[in-house]
């Protein structure tokens, strides 16, 4: 591989990061499919992998090729041996027939160790904080006068832009036998494009144990909500911004609509501190454009929709009233300079689902708890079919300024009572899965804490929950075991991303392929 031009590969190689040995042979038969090769993080194992040897876990492991890891602690590894002792180990694995080793430029490059791992076998690493591009572009001409399979630089993104500086360096080199991304929540989406700029291979968790690094999607998560190992062309890009995003189902749900339509597009999860700093380093940067993935549109979640609003060139009238923006569309005909439109599609996610219910909202008493950029669309939609609402909010001094502002009633979370009202719609985050349990989206159950309690609803009434996860989170359930009717989260998303998905592409997703997506059966 050393030295080879770089283009957008058609197949990414997967690796699994096996951070738990499968108790059973049928355990071990749930690997991956899709991976080709499977990393053992000797590091992370409870087990001694050396003393298995090398053909029975590749016969374990279906004949795909194995990478030995002992990532050192000194770069966020599990390894605290020493260092002449980790290098024994990794010499023993190398001999023991491990398709690759991991060996760690910092610290393994002695003469002794490249005699006895040969080139072939040798990927050469380094882990370690936020990098400048000239710093990082220096250390891979140290790491690259080492003759090696795969040279691997992970700095990491600590703060938004600072993952387009491995993506840099990927585009600049041109080389297939680099893999450069971001680690950290805010460098998800970087190993989603590396393989675009010419990294050829992508790592994902096993689902047997832990993640082996803090933003490491699933293997499961890779192929499912991004459609990898294949690599269809893609001419622009898309995403989600939010903090957290990595539970979000909206990459599922807009990428498997690309694909089933044939749009060339991937969209993204964006985790970001600071809206803020998103928008200067990334959305404005023109490093995007410059690899030929411009990025042309976001859906806007949580805490974030209030900043939406402000960036945009233009925006629509509802987004005005209610105050926040879930949408922002790259259209060159708003602004010269920067081209962004607002809109406001958390509307129809209320609406959409209660019609099709056959839910009329005409003169029925709702209430909408929660007074962020979710809770104010709720009030909006709920206006606008003809109900008469109230807002509930635990913070009385926003909630009553949000309720002034849509000329609505309030009253304090405390003193509700939810027996007068027959529609309550649920905007607060309580409920929501856990970030750090949900990275890349794999199936991790909800947060089990209620809103609110259940005794005092009203015979007949429904529920909306705008909180969602892999499953029906707990309020849904609580809901529906009492025999009422409950929205669930995911049929939310779904009939508000319609109109995003239509406004970003210029096409229709159809509603049951969202369905089967989100997997609105169960």
């Amino acid at each position: 591989m050393n030295g080879e031009q770089a283009t957008p590969v058609e197949r990414a190689t997967l690796i699994a990061s096996l951070t738990e040995l499968p108790a059973s042979t049928a355990d071990w038969a749930r690997l991956p499919a899709e991976a080709e090769v499977v990393e053992i993080r000797a590091d992370l194992l409870a087990a001694p992998t050396l003393e298995q040897p090398v053909e029975r876990l590749r016969s374990l492991c279906a004949g795909r090729k194995l990478l030995f890891t002992l990532r050192s602690a000194a770069e966020g590894g599990g390894c605290h041996r020493s260092i002449a002792r980790r290098r024994e180990l990794l010499i023993a694995a190398a001999q023991a027939g491990y398709d690759w080793v991991d060996i760690e430029a910092d610290r393994d490059l002695t003469p002794e160790l490249l005699d006895h791992v040969a080139a072939r076998q040798r990927l050469l690493s380094w882990h370690g904080p936020p990098q400048t591009l000239d710093r990082l572009r220096r250390r891979f001409e140290r790491m690259a006068a080492v003759e090696a399979r795969l040279y691997k630089l992970i700095p990491a993104a600590r703060r938004s832009g600072e993952e387009l500086v491995p993506l840099t360096l990927l585009h600049a080199l041109g080389r297939r036998d680099v893999v450069a991304f971001a680690s950290g929540p805010a460098g998800l989406w970087s190993r989603l494009v590396a393989p675009r700029l010419g990294a050829a291979v992508v790592y994902g968790a096993t689902g047997f144990g832990p993640p082996a690094a803090a933003g490491q999607p699933t293997v499961e998560a890779l192929c499912r909500d991004y459609g990898l190992p294949e690599q269809r062309p893609i001419e622009r890009l898309f995403g989600v911004v939010g903090n957290p995003v990595a539970h979000s189902l909206s990459p599922r749900l807009h990428n498997g609509g690309y694909r089933a339509l044939d749009v060339p597009a991937l969209y993204l999860p964006f985790h970001a501190t600071a809206f803020g700093d998103f928008w200067l380093n990334v959305v404005e940067s023109s490093a995007l454009p410059s690899f030929g993935l411009p990025l042309l549109g976001l859906s806007v979640t949580a805490p974030f929709k209030d900043a939406a609003l402000a960036v945009a060139a233009g925006s629509s009238p509802l987004a005005k009233l209610i105050g926040a923006a879930n949408t922002l569309v790259f259209d060159q005909g708003v602004h010269a300079e920067h081209g962004w439109s607002a809109e406001a599609t958390d509307p129809q996610g209320v609406a959409g689902p209660l019609a099709a219910r056959g839910v009329a909202l005409d003169g029925r008493a709702a209430v909408v708890v929660g007074a962020g950029g979710a809770g104010r669309s709720a009030v909006v939609a709920l206006r606008q079919a003809g109900a008469e609402v109230t807002l509930a909010n635990r913070g009385e001094e926003r909630g009553r300024r949000a309720a002034e502002d849509l000329q609505v009633g309030f009253v304090p979370l405390a003193a509700l009572d939810l027996s007068r009202y027959s529609v309550v719609v649920h905007a607060t985050p309580v409920g929501r899965p856990a970030a750090a349990a949900a990275p890349g989206g794999e199936a991790v159950p909800v947060n089990s804490e209620l809103p609110f309690g259940l005794s005092a609803l009203a015979a007949g009434s429904v529920v909306v929950d705008l909180v969602y996860g892999q499953v029906p989170t707990a309020l849904v359930r609580g809901v529906r075991e009492r025999g009422l009717l409950a929205i669930d989260g995911r049929e939310v998303l779904l009939h508000q991303a319609l109109a995003q998905f239509r406004a970003m592409t210029g096409k229709e997703l159809p509603l049951e392929l969202g369905r089967q997506l989100l997997a609105l059966d169960r």
